[in-house]
């Protein structure tokens, strides 16, 4: 059998023989790094446990939105992939239809993950994944998943995985990471992430409730709209005890907003209420990433912002699946405007970080990258979700480095629930990383030995200086 391009030594490399040698040599120096994962959505739950993955299907498709929204698109019913928790068809029923759809995923980042998880992590030619031989895959695969070592303690070691941020909601009582770090025999380092959203969003269907809920549990003894604000600020604090070093925002815009108490309080009521239209709706939202980025000041929390998806589009893929389940749809925004009345009062404040991300990539070079190169608490986002494939990366490394160098990085984002390919995505970011800086010492526009100094910055002490780790 010839040898697989999942493990060529130079995927993803430049083409150039003399340029793919000095790649080869960056790569090598960053290779084994530990890997930091300062963003991301992993279920802590899981790892204190140490839950042992259920079934092949399970682990990498039905959770994994990349994967399973391609394959809704050509015509495959997402109940036939176990999305959602659907039980409709058996595990292995859903097997058999990714495998008979696999060669969809050519050319897809996704497909480039799963090639590189099959080959690195459970020892699988991805030219076995056919609907020939769906049923020795899955067996294979099921084999590796029930052994001693597969578990994700195990596996947190076995990725060299040295920070893990998961997403939380406010009220978590943070009780899997509290166990995590009092636990002296593992070494990785769980962090949770403060994300309010549906604490913030009138048009949460469930928005007051969750709102009183957030009052009531800070017990600050405030009411209305003081209450509310008070409690936000509480319950900060209480992830900063726990070892949070960000909060996260899937702002509907970048836009931010500055208004009065009693303005706030009003529009606050009126969501409560739920008599707010959708303008108001989003009026508040942008007060409160002001006050979020207020509140940072004050507690050291990284301000992460993911703006631009239109989330949740198709209502019918919503009622019966849930969200997160593939139609999310990205749309155009408006960094250096939204974000102005923000970084009018906090954008030179000390100790403050705010990180940037889009899926917009026309504002990489015409909004963030200025932004990062004149405020010092802006770090540019890496690529992110549609954007956090190779040529994307690419593209994002050209736009943002001429403005604003190397140093205003947030170091890579792997943005996923699909544990297993964590190792894969960072392997891919350090190989694009070394591509572009190969290309600019060929060029003769830095020295080698700079280069090497350069992507050591990128991959590690990047995201240990943008995170504050």
């Amino acid at each position: 059998m010839s040898s697989s391009i999942a493990n060529h030594p130079d995927r993803l490399l430049p083409a150039d023989a003399g340029v793919r040698e000095i790649a080869r040599s960056l790569h090598a120096a960053v290779e084994h790094l530990p890997i930091i994962s300062p963003h991301g959505h992993v279920d802590a739950g899981m790892i204190a446990r140490d839950d042992a993955f259920p079934d092949p299907t399970a682990l990498l498709i039905s959770p994994d939105h990349y994967v399973t929204r391609l394959l809704h698109a050509n015509n495959v019913p997402l109940d036939a992939l176990r999305v959602g928790g659907s039980q409709k068809v058996s595990a292995l029923d859903a097997w058999k239809t990714f495998c008979a759809n696999y060669h969809l995923f050519d050319g897809t980042a996704s497909g480039y993950w799963l090639r590189q998880e099959f080959i690195e992590v459970f020892g699988i030619d991805d030219r076995e994944i056919t609907a020939e031989n769906a049923d020795a895959t899955y067996r294979a695969i099921q084999a590796r998943i029930d052994a001693p070592d597969f578990r994700p303690r195990a596996l947190m070691d076995s990725f060299s995985i040295e920070v893990l941020a998961t997403t939380d909601d406010p009220l978590d009582d943070l009780a899997a990471h509290r166990q995590l770090a009092q636990d002296s025999s593992f070494a990785p380092r769980v962090l949770p992430t403060f994300r309010p959203d549906a604490y913030i969003k009138f048009w949460g269907a469930d928005f007051a409730q969750k709102a009183d809920a957030l009052i009531q549990a800070a017990g600050e003894g405030k009411a209305g709209y003081d209450g509310y604000l008070a409690a936000m600020a509480t319950r900060r604090q209480y992830f900063v005890e726990h070892g949070a070093v960000s909060s996260d925002h899937g702002a509907q815009t970048p836009a931010t907003l500055k208004l009065d108490r009693d303005e706030a309080a009003a529009l606050f009521a009126k969501g409560m209420a739920g008599t707010a239209s959708m303008a108001e709706a989003l009026a508040f939202e942008a007060h409160m990433m002001y006050q979020q980025a207020a509140m940072a000041v004050q507690d050291g929390l990284v301000m992460t912002m993911h703006p631009g998806v239109h989330r949740n589009t198709h209502a019918a893929t919503l009622a019966v699946f849930g969200p997160d389940t593939g139609h999310d749809i990205p749309f155009a925004v408006d960094y250096a405007g939204g974000l102005r009345p923000l970084l009018e009062d906090f954008g030179t404040a000390p100790g403050f970080h705010f990180i940037p991300f889009t899926i917009d990539e026309t504002v990489f070079s015409r909004e963030i990258a200025p932004l990062a190169g004149f405020y010092p608490s802006v770090y540019i986002g890496a690529p992110w979700w549609f954007l956090d494939a190779p040529d994307a990366m690419a593209r994002f490394r050209s736009a943002v480095t001429e403005t604003a160098g190397f140093s205003r990085s947030s170091g890579f984002i792997d943005d996923t629930r699909a544990f297993c390919s964590i190792p894969a995505r960072h392997d891919a970011s350090r190989r694009i990383e070394a591509s572009f800086l190969a290309r600019l010492v060929a060029e003769h526009r830095i020295t080698e030995e700079r280069a090497h100094q350069i992507i050591v910055d990128i991959v590690d002490a990047a995201p240990r200086r943008a995170f504050k780790l």
